[in-house]
């Protein structure tokens, strides 16, 4: 019987901590599911106040986009078939690659509509790259945006935020926010 007792006992902990990381798990998962409703809604928004023909364009495409990603996000399975980045990506990994790809595309829809000039998307660019996470799906991308057009207006931005990210690591200092000269338009 006192056997008996000391294994019961033992469990306790281990049972705890299992309990805890699945409640750690079940939030981080709900936190997620916000912020994807969150920007879904926002995007709702947007389609619905866009009224001219190229920004309905863009409105229709970045909805698409962000449907493909949603779900290649809520699914490991489909989020296989997006897994292009030139390091391996654990499904972890590359579920928060999908979500960096999805602020960076919002980013990149908001300066293409007028909603962020040149320099607000450098600021904001700078702002991400705090991100380790961000830095690395940068990094893990660059082989996709070297297959841009050279004079195209998105890989313009993508030389601009290499130039960014190169500086960001350079720089000896804490002031993040002061790194980097902001674009001219």
């Amino acid at each position: 019987m006192a056997t008996r007792k000391s294994r019961v006992r033992a469990l306790g902990p281990v049972a705890a901590a299992g309990l805890g990381m699945v409640a750690g798990a079940f939030a981080a998962l709900t936190v997620q599911r916000s912020t994807l409703d969150a920007l879904r809604l926002r995007l709702e928004h947007l389609e619905r106040s866009v009224s001219t023909p190229p920004h309905a364009n863009l409105a229709h495409q970045q909805r698409l986009h962000w449907e493909l990603l949603s779900k290649a996000i809520d699914s490991p399975e489909l989020a296989e078939v997006l897994d292009i980045f030139e390091v391996p990506a654990s499904p972890q990994k590359r579920r928060q690659y999908l979500f960096a790809n999805a602020l960076y595309t919002n980013l990149l829809f908001y300066y293409r509509i007028g909603n962020l000039t040149r320099e607000e998307f450098h600021g904001r660019m700078r702002g991400l790259l705090q991100n380790p996470v961000v830095r690395e799906y940068w990094y893990a991308t660059q082989g996709q945006r070297a297959t841009l057009p050279d004079g195209s207006e998105e890989a313009d931005l993508g030389r601009m935020v290499d130039e960014l990210l190169r500086q960001l690591e350079e720089a000896d200092i804490d002031e993040w926010w002061v790194v980097g000269e902001p674009p001219g338009e």
